[in-house]
Order: C-alpha cells, then structure tokens, then sequence
C-alpha cells in the first residue's frame, strides 16, 4: 500500500535490521530505556513465529515508520482483540497520512484475524498521538500500565 510517496509493507524476519534502529528511535521519544543486545535476533524469531506482525513504512527504499501487532483474548468479553503494541514515524515523515496508511493496514489485518477490536496505549503526555487516534474514531479509556520485571535478561 502506498501513502503518498511512501510504502507500507508486511515485514518479515529479514527486515529485523530495519526495524531495530526504529524501535531505538521509538524508545527515545517515548522516554524509555532500549537494549539494543540481540534484539535483531528477538525480532526476527518473533516475526518468524508469527508471534509479532508488523508492517514498514518506507520511503525512497529507506524503513522510515513502523506499526506492530499481536493477537490477545479478552477475557471479559470473550473475544479476540489486536494489540496495537507500537505505532512510530520518524518525524521526518509526519504529517503526511503515513499513520492514518499503517493504521488502515492494521485494522485490515485485525478483522481478518477475527478480531472484535484493536487496543492500545500511549503516553499519558502524547497529545498528537491522542488527537490522532481520535480522529480515527478511537475511544480513550481510562486505566494505568503496570510493568513488573521479572528478572530474566
């Protein structure tokens, strides 16, 4: 799918290398910590097992954006949801209907998938994002993240 000049394309376990150095970017932005030790090996097992999908934005052959998904239940409503886990553009390619492109993307897929609904989050301070997502017609829900870190490298 094209998005003006762009491409939006399935990743797939080669484009591990590509979509690292994104997920780096998307870590910085959203104030996180990222350990860059093996996780071009994580990515392409979790791609190749299907477990993660994601989806490149590229311009000029350069991976300039990414979104990815994973399949979840929902025990209260007893469906199968798409977890939007990350949506990231590099600022350079912001503002020209790349998000609304990798959003189409991934609701294609979810429905496909069976699914009911996507569900996401992002930070509490992002207010493009939030007005993003509403356009698209989402629903904020109020809720906190927890993480726990269970030791295991």
């Amino acid at each position: 799918m094209r998005a003006n000049s762009q491409l939006v394309r399935e990743a797939t376990p080669a484009d591990a290398a590509a979509l690292a150095p994104l997920c780096a970017a998307h870590a910085e932005y959203e104030r996180q910590q990222y350990n860059a030790l093996g996780h071009v090996r994580r990515l392409q097992m979790a791609l190749a097992s299907r477990q993660l999908h994601a989806w490149l934005l590229e311009q000029d052959g350069l991976a300039v954006g990414y979104v990815t998904v994973t399949l979840d239940f929902a025990t209260l409503s007893g469906q199968r949801f798409a977890h939007l886990d990350c949506l990231y553009i590099a600022p350079s390619a912001r503002g020209h209907g790349c998000g609304q492109a990798l959003m189409r993307v991934v609701q294609a897929f979810a429905i496909d998938q069976g699914c009911t609904e996507m569900q996401w989050q992002t930070p509490d301070w992002n207010h493009d994002a939030m007005r993003f997502y509403a356009r698209l017609g989402a629903k904020a829900t109020a809720k906190q993240r927890f993480t726990l870190h269970l030791g295991i490298e």
